[in-house]
């Protein structure tokens, strides 16, 4: 079975956005080379370590949100697969990607027109960004969870939520937040790693 296969028994999408994300891959193994946006052994299941990882984040959300932030986006995960999948599910939400790294930067404003997507991308370290009032905000592979929640704080909307994949681990990482902050937390089990979880965080407060 093919990467696409595996991910398309596990996510439901059309043949376009089959094809955007086709079109993903070719663009991460041009500039991979000469940018590192991923490392390069996990190339050779990027369907699974990184478009799957990506769009279970995604289906974390039931509603069509207005506005959504990944912070950190690097190579593009979750935010290129967030966008992509949400120009077929939720056309009209705006999506705002924030990397600091110029040259990733770079990468994504060049992805983002390839693939037809109407996306921002923010050149910035994630603190010296305007807040963005998003609904939603996700991070993939960033920092900590306590680190991840003080840019949490800075850049929700009333009511957002915040979506974080983390490993095995996580239980000790949630621990440690709640020594600073308030919040709920719930558990999604990875599609790509039965140890690790996707954190939902509501009602973000600092203690």
């Amino acid at each position: 079975m093919s990467g696409a296969e595996r991910f398309t028994a596990q996510i439901d999408v059309s043949r376009e956005t089959l094809e955007r994300l086709r079109t993903l891959e070719t663009l991460l193994k041009k500039w991979n080379p000469a940018i590192n946006l991923v490392s390069a052994q996990t190339l050779y299941d990027v369907w699974g370590r990184h478009f799957l990882d990506s769009a279970q984040i995604f289906q974390c959300i039931d509603a069509p949100p207005v506005s959504w932030a990944d912070l950190g986006s690097g190579g593009g995960f979750p935010g290129l697969v967030i966008g992509i999948l949400a120009k077929e599910k939720w056309p009209e939400m705006a999506l705002t990607l924030v990397e600091s790294d110029k040259r990733k930067s770079a990468f994504l404003i060049n992805a983002a027109r390839e693939l037809g997507l109407g996306l921002k991308v923010k050149a910035e370290r994630i603190e010296k960004v305007t807040p963005l009032q998003a609904d939603v905000v996700s991070a993939r592979a960033l920092a900590a969870l306590p680190k991840l929640l003080e840019f949490a704080a800075q850049h929700l909307g009333p009511d957002g939520t915040a979506l974080f994949p983390k490993g095995e681990r996580w239980k000790e990482e949630v621990a440690l937040a709640q020594a600073s902050w308030s919040f709920s937390c719930e558990p999604r089990t990875s599609l790509t790693d039965p140890q690790a979880v996707v954190l939902k965080i509501r009602g973000l407060e600092r203690v």
